[in-house]
């Protein structure tokens, strides 16, 4: 008698749930450029989506209690000449993220705490070096400031963002570089290429160490790395069919698994969560999420199940696990764009009777801080990034979740570092004459809260002297609010003057006042006669004696 085993498996009752309308985001003008983006991005503080801007690109920035209706005049980042194709956050700082554009710069911005108040246009560096537009900005795993960008122009560069310099180039690419991703030390890089070919190689020294076809299908393919170092890749067959596939990177030519899902057209995305070894696969275009998980065991690749929703997604993004809610044992929470302009919050949980942290579902997730810095990295040492354990040093908010090391202070280093510069609510800073590198003190910065309270507020020369431009600017336009009334006045007075000359005028001529005048005056002159003939009567004297 045969009889089936069911897979004894911790995720396999994984199911997802859409938040009600009033706790998404609504009203965001959501990019619609055809380039192959997910146009989101999301960590515990912020979310960013790219959305529609006239005359040049722009993307909004919310932090996660701004729910409801976004205003339409919201503030955005906008300091790109052309369409944003890619955006990602650092993991290393919350308020750090890049930016990719079709004007071929690359920019790194800082945003307050709180979100943005106004417009924010001066990025903290531009990293200019791609000929053709850049569709792709990736971060290291564990180096502190180090980021991969991808142009049109089939070059991959990978910068130290805190100095502005190039690290490495690499361009053996023959065409169009479609997905880029680190392992989980980041001492191996995964590209995928319009040729078809999918390519590792040594970052550090743009040294090709393999290649190998990836799909048979000509449009866009998508490469991971997962933690125990096998390659996850999404694309299409000759027959456009969507498939996947799991590869050692000592034989791409041999997948483990291949398998054909459907024959839609959108491309998939694969978002990896490191911590349960699942794969979620989203579609653009599509209205399904499915979602897999990796095991030693064949098939390997395993169907979980899938979230079903009526409208399709235009673009999506991943929440890390520090921003999951671990009181209701959620393990994945996805930010979902639809072409409604809705931003919709899928919460992925496992069922589990008891309220207590559930440790065989939440293993030390990836920290906030960094491993090792660029030029250790660059020097050649590897390290894997830093973890936590999410029981000891997560506390719950409205909206997400914070660290406890959440307050964050700048410490000097030797090093210049561009991102470190005191910064405003919306402008840039000047140039700093010691370098700083991005650092977290909690313990400092709660004992100058309890020494003297609240640290006051920094404002860099450059900052003062945008207020000052700013105050200029009131006094002139007062000056020239009041110029205009005196002028409307003094018109006003010239009017009131004209009128009353056109009465006088009009009162000397004919009309009903006119006769009774000219009668007063002859009896006027007439009383004054008859008074003269009295006076000379009366003293005897004839009109000739007083000639």
């Amino acid at each position: 008698m045969s009889f089936r085993v069911v897979r004894s498996s911790k995720f396999r009752h994984v199911y997802g749930q859409a938040l009600k309308r009033e706790q998404c985001y609504d009203n965001i003008r959501v990019s619609k450029s055809s380039w192959d983006s997910t146009f989101c991005a999301v960590n515990p503080k912020f979310l960013a989506i790219i959305v529609e801007s006239a005359g040049g690109g722009a993307f909004i920035v919310l932090p996660h209690n701004k729910v409801g209706r976004i205003a339409a005049d919201h503030p955005l980042v906008g300091g790109h000449k052309g369409p944003v194709l890619d955006i990602a956050w650092c993991p290393h700082n919350d308020n750090v993220i890049a930016s990719g554009s079709e004007d071929c710069v690359v920019k790194v911005w800082q945003i307050p705490d709180g979100g943005l108040s106004r417009t924010l246009t001066e990025p903290v560096v531009d990293l200019v070096f791609h000929q053709r537009r850049v569709g792709l900005v990736l971060w290291h795993p564990s180096a502190l400031n180090v980021l991969l960008t991808a142009g049109s122009d089939n070059q991959v560069v990978i910068w130290n963002v805190g100095t502005g310099e190039i690290l490495v180039h690499i361009d053996s690419h023959p065409d169009i570089v479609y997905s880029a991703c680190f392992n989980w030390d980041g001492s191996k890089l995964v590209t995928t290429c319009k040729d078809k070919k999918i390519r590792i190689y040594d970052p550090r020294t743009a040294e090709l160490e393999s290649e190998a076809m990836c799909h048979e299908g000509s449009k866009a393919t998508r490469a991971i790395f997962l933690r125990h170092g096998l390659i996850f890749t999404t694309g299409f067959n000759r027959s456009s069919e969507r498939q996947y596939s799991l590869r050692a990177p000592d034989a791409l030519n041999e997948p483990i698994v291949m398998v054909e899902l459907d024959t839609s057209n959108g491309i998939m995305f694969p978002l990896y969560d490191a911590d349960t070894n699942m794969i979620y696969l989203c579609g653009k275009g599509d209205s399904v999420i499915r979602y897999f998980e990796v095991t030693p065991e064949p098939p390997f690749v395993h169907y979980i199940n899938t979230f079903q929703t009526t409208e399709p997604q235009r673009g999506i993004g991943l929440m890390p696990k520090r921003g999951c809610d671990v009181t209701t044992c959620e393990v994945a929470k996805f930010y979902r764009m639809n072409n409604n302009g809705l931003c919709q919050v899928i919460s992925m949980t496992v069922p589990r009777k008891s309220d207590l942290f559930q440790e065989d579902l939440y293993p030390d997730t990836l920290a906030e801080d960094a491993a090792t810095t660029a030029e250790e990295w660059i020097d050649g040492k590897d390290a894997d990034p830093l973890t936590f354990s999410l029981k000891d040093r997560v506390s719950i908010v409205q909206g997400g979740y914070v660290s406890s090391s959440a307050s964050k202070s700048l410490s000097v280093n030797k090093k210049a570092n561009i991102l470190n510069k005191p910064r405003g609510g919306g402008g840039s800073s000047g140039a700093a004459s010691s370098s700083l590198s991005i650092g977290y003190n909690a313990a400092a910065n709660n004992n100058d809260a309890s020494e003297g309270g609240p640290p006051a507020a920094v404002l860099s020369e450059k900052d003062l002297r945008s207020i000052q431009d700013e105050i200029r600017k009131l006094k002139a336009i007062i000056v020239k609010q009041e110029n205009r009334i005196r002028a409307l006045e003094a018109k006003a007075n010239a009017g009131n003057g004209d009128e009353t000359d056109a009465r006088n005028k009009n009162g000397s001529g004919s009309g009903p006042s006119a006769p009774a005048s000219a009668a007063a005056s002859a009896s006027d002159s007439k009383a004054s006669e008859s008074a003269k003939d009295h006076a000379s009567t009366s003293t005897g004297a004839t009109p000739q004696d007083e000639d």
